[in-house]
């Protein structure tokens, strides 16, 4: 079975990279590498942000919550995991129209604000990129460890180096090209993986209930991840890449939204499985891992669809979450910037150091909430920078204010600032709403008063 199972997941991975490779342009230029600009129609930019949304987490996070906090949680983590793409089909015509050169999130940042608040959204965007690939690639490692008698580091390598190969030749292009096949071979597999462990799912208790919380707390958590969620992702570079990669205004706005709606029902139909198998009464496990649980009780040739799932989940976010890490290195270098060449060895070099973090089994989970912390402390500056009266200053104080804000609800219930820290490095790996909450709105209202202050109207180029 091991042999098995390695020979199905290399054709995968095998097949991945021919896609990609096939979709290169050999004799682009930088630009198109990283933004294959003005190219893109509505459907495959549906596609694409459903394939680089959908990690290996949506087997992890959405089945849990449903089966612990309920449906009003998943809702929240659904809406959460959607509203990114329906930010940027919003906000991403204004963005094109500004700046229609445009790369990263940090040429915007700059454009805006200045350098220095570029080298500073780049750094948060960076960390919240590399955090996100070495989530990933943990999965993988634990899925495979979970389902066959693969050794886990042999798939986390297969993977990193596949997608880094079609990407680092590729660039933007061979990802968009992978992530529409990617997106429907995980929507069949999804069917088909959901729909026989569903089959074989034990009758239902007369008197099963579904899972909930208390009302209050089942909001706490919705909107927590909501804001969670939505502020890290409006920082992942591989979305904002596809800002100019839309044909126009309107191909955005229809991808994204198609994105948006597709990503709501996976996250949905996934988290439903783990509401059913909690109320069924399946063992989940320890941790708890639903959907993993409704494994055990289906056939035994279910587990290899299962991993090819995940593997699919697992390299079409990875492969994004490369090529946006190198081109917003290579945007950060200025418009003159680096060469193809040289853009791909940063793509190999950031790969080294994340490959490591994930062949130690390490959870991650803890590391991602603070890094979702600093980017909902600076999310809304750097969103304002489209509005006239934003100044450097304003953004700066905002995100310094969003820090501060992230802080006090555990410093005034607790009564010392060490005690508000601590609360807001999530002890426990737990999602809590006050830091994130406080966040957002002292980042937003500093901003907004700074700016609103400010004597005379800045310079800007958009």
């Amino acid at each position: 079975m091991p042999y098995l199972t390695s020979a199905v997941l290399g054709a995968a991975l095998l097949c991945f990279a021919l896609l990609g490779l096939r979709a290169r342009r050999a004799d682009g230029p930088l630009d198109d590498y990283v933004t294959a600009r003005n190219s893109q129609t509505a459907a495959t930019l549906g596609l694409s942000f459903l394939a680089s949304g959908m990690g290996a987490w949506i087997l992890f996070a959405p089945p849990e919550i449903g089966a612990f906090a309920g449906p009003v949680a998943l809702a929240g983590y659904a809406i959460g995991s959607a509203l990114p793409f329906i930010v940027l089909g919003f906000y991403g015509p204004a963005i094109r129209r500004h700046l229609p050169e445009g790369r990263s999130i940090g040429e915007f940042a700059e454009a805006c604000y200045g350098a220095g608040v570029r080298r500073w959204v780049a750094l948060v965007s960076i960390l919240y990129m590399a955090c996100f690939l070495a989530a990933e690639l943990t999965a993988i490692g634990a899925i495979t460890a979970m389902l066959s008698g693969v050794p886990p580091a042999l798939v986390v390598v297969g993977v990193a180096v596949t997608t880094l190969l079609y990407t680092a030749v590729g660039g933007l292009r061979a990802s968009l090209a992978t992530d529409r096949w990617q997106a429907w071979l995980m929507i069949a597999l999804l069917l088909l993986v959901g729909g026989v462990a569903l089959a074989r799912l034990p009758l239902m208790p007369a008197e099963a209930t579904f899972p909930s919380i208390a009302a209050g707390d089942a909001l706490g958590v919705a909107l927590t991840l909501v804001i969670a969620v939505t502020a890290a992702n409006l920082f992942h570079q591989g979305y904002w890449q596809r800002v100019w990669a839309a044909r126009d205004e309107r191909a955005l706005c229809r991808g994204a939204w198609l994105g948006g709606l597709a990503t709501v029902g996976g996250v949905v139909a996934v988290g439903g499985l783990g509401i059913l198998a909690a109320m069924s009464g399946l063992a989940l496990g320890e941790p708890p891992i639903p959907f993993f649980a409704l494994l055990t009780e289906a056939p035994g040739w279910l587990a290899l669809p299962a991993l090819v799932l995940a593997v699919t989940l697992v390299a079409s976010s990875v492969d994004t979450l490369q090529n946006g890490i190198a081109s917003l290195a290579v945007a950060g270098s200025g418009r003159r910037g680096l060469s193809i060449g040289a853009a791909r060895r940063v793509t190999v070099a950031l790969m080294v150091p994340v490959v490591i973090v994930a062949l130690q089994g390490l959870s991650v989970l803890r590391l991602f909430l603070i890094a979702d912390l600093l980017c909902a402390a600076i999310v809304v500056p750097v969103l304002l920078g489209l509005w006239r009266r934003m100044t450097p200053v304003a953004a700066v104080a905002g995100g310094m204010a969003g820090m501060l804000g992230a802080v006090l609800p555990g410093w005034m219930i607790q009564g010392s600032l060490a005690a508000g820290v601590l609360a807001a490095s999530f002890p426990g790996s737990v999602p809590t709403l006050p830091p994130f909450l406080g966040a957002l709105v002292v980042s937003t209202l500093v901003s907004l008063a700074v700016a609103t202050a400010a004597p005379h109207k800045r310079a800007r180029t958009v």
